[in-house]
């Protein structure tokens, strides 16, 4: 059992909120922190957008859920969502410079005892733990999309994580209804990323170079191998500014072009407000997306008698 019991979110995106109210949902104590109160006011839009998932997937009551709600508080001020913090889980945008940034602000307000461990996609703890202040109590804490169903959760502790403070980490994700997933050693994009980002990019690639386009990548995907979901169905359910980020990265770092490119095509996207199942738009629209209709996996051409 661990003594984490008051819990930070920095960051209330897609990922953030679900962390946050997951956590609620737990009996944790909650603070979710974000830069301006509109980034706030979409949080709690999507935290109760959550409502009819968590009854659907989890068979829960109504009331059951509005207990986690009443856990949750939210704040603009990043001293006083840090105040009482037994942990801060980051899940700000995946770009180094920004959290190298939010980390040393960090530093400077939150209790010396207070753990940090970031969501990142992609980072390792070391490229931040000189920021913190304090790398003994620094790890990352890497959730699924969809914490509720795909609830893994993987702990990866930089050389001066203290192991004591690791073991905290992986009895707090089993407390939120985690299963921990320790890893031995950094490993950019973890086990999950390390599998599912190179998956990502072939698809983008497929439709950036004009083979196929996203529906076909995912029809081919899903009646090939019994998938529940394609390349395209997944970049909506992470939503587009995750991805767009780790892929514009790396791509500017190897100067992949058929990445680079792909990547300005998810910009075009984040432009236009197609963010993915969060907006109701991406490469499906939702509620009800193409990929999850019966017929969608159906021939549309006869076979020719013999």
């Amino acid at each position: 059992m661990s003594t984490i019991q008051n819990v930070t979110v920095a960051g209330s995106g897609v990922l953030g909120s679900q962390i946050a109210y997951q956590s609620a949902y737990c009996q944790k104590d909650v603070t979710i922190y974000d830069i301006n109160q509109a980034a706030i006011d979409q949080a709690k839009e999507r935290i109760n957008g959550l409502r009819a998932l968590y009854q659907r997937d989890l068979n829960i009551t109504a009331e059951q859920f509005a207990a986690g709600l009443h856990r949750l508080t939210y704040t603009t001020d990043l001293s006083q969502a840090v105040a009482h913090a037994d942990i801060v889980i980051e899940a700000i945008t995946e770009n180094p410079k920004i959290k190298h940034s939010f980390y040393q602000q960090l530093a400077q307000v939150a209790p010396q005892r207070t753990i940090f461990a970031s969501n990142s996609s992609t980072l390792t703890p070391s490229m931040f733990m000189a920021d913190t202040g304090r790398p003994e109590k620094f790890l990352n804490l890497h959730f699924a999309n969809q914490v509720w169903l795909n609830n893994t959760a993987e702990i990866m502790g930089s050389p001066k994580t203290d192991p004591a403070i690791f073991s905290e980490v992986v009895a707090f994700a089993g407390e939120i209804g985690m299963i921990p997933i320790p890893l031995k050693k950094e490993q950019p994009g973890y086990i999950l990323n390390s599998l599912l980002i190179p998956f990502l990019k072939s698809g983008l690639g497929l439709w950036t170079n004009g083979v196929a386009d996203p529906h076909i990548i995912d029809k081919t995907w899903m009646k090939a191998t019994g998938a529940p979901m394609g390349p395209f169905a997944i970049l909506d359910m992470i939503g587009m500014r995750t991805p767009y980020n780790i892929i514009r990265t790396t791509a500017t770092q190897e100067n992949d072009q058929v990445m680079l490119a792909a990547a300005a095509r998810l910009k075009t996207m984040i432009d236009a407000g197609q963010l993915g199942a969060e907006s109701g738009q991406g490469f499906y629209h939702y509620p009800d997306p193409a990929f999850t209709q019966p017929d969608f996996l159906q021939t549309t051409t006869q076979a020719i008698p013999h």
